[in-house]
């Protein structure tokens, strides 16, 4: 069961790599962020650790944070990643080879027995690697902020595998960071568009004393 929701996030790694449309983007890293709310209960099985966890995750990742970009996108009345840095199939064949990488890189790892075989550790790399590549490779300040969504993904699958050795609290403060750095760029996006009428951060090199 737990390959099975992490094959699904993968998949949509790939989507979002591949994709132009803002909204569906969106509406993919939710998906993402609800399956992985699943993860420590599949995982670690039913108890209130875990449910915690779970519920948190699905309560930033899941519906808030993508409400908020919703909302944004909504406000600054875009719909599209019309120019990226890199193509969007040339950035989806990095993110499968990415992919592909992390899978053998795993496989080098000196993992524990229960982790041995399983996608825990391949997903996770291949997310942080598919966020990083979303940060680097679009123009726009909203598409970036989903790239550090997406990274957090990844991080957040590392923390689960962890979540019996790690106190709670340690990863309350992972999400608490999440939320932070999404309203941090939140604003950052907003004098944007306001300084320039577009949310391309390129326009960024524009700026002087």
């Amino acid at each position: 069961m737990a390959n099975l929701l992490l094959l699904a996030v993968i998949l949509i790694n790939f989507y979002t790599l591949g994709s132009a449309r803002l909204v569906a983007c969106i509406r993919a890293v939710a998906l993402q962020g609800a399956l992985l709310a699943l993860l420590p209960l599949v995982i670690h099985g039913p108890s209130g650790h875990a449910l915690l966890l779970g519920l948190g995750a699905l309560a930033f990742k899941g519906v808030f944070i993508p409400w908020l970009l919703l909302r944004a996108i909504r406000e600054i009345r875009i719909r599209r990643e019309m120019e990226p840095y890199i193509g969007f199939v040339a950035t989806l064949l990095l993110g499968v080879l990415l992919t592909a990488g992390a899978l053998i890189f795993a496989d080098f790892l000196p993992l524990a027995k229960e982790h041995l075989g399983g996608l825990s550790v391949p997903a996770a790399l291949a997310t942080m690697f598919s966020g990083f590549l979303l940060l680097i490779t679009r123009r726009k300040a909203l598409t970036q902020v989903l790239g550090y969504l997406v990274m957090e993904n990844g991080i957040f699958i590392f923390a689960v595998l962890l979540s019996e050795a790690i106190p709670l609290m340690v990863e309350a403060g992972i999400l608490l960071d999440l939320l932070v750095g999404i309203f941090v760029m939140g604003i950052v996006l907003n004098h944007i568009n306001q300084e320039f009428s577009t949310i391309n951060t390129e326009r960024l090199t524009a700026l002087k004393e």
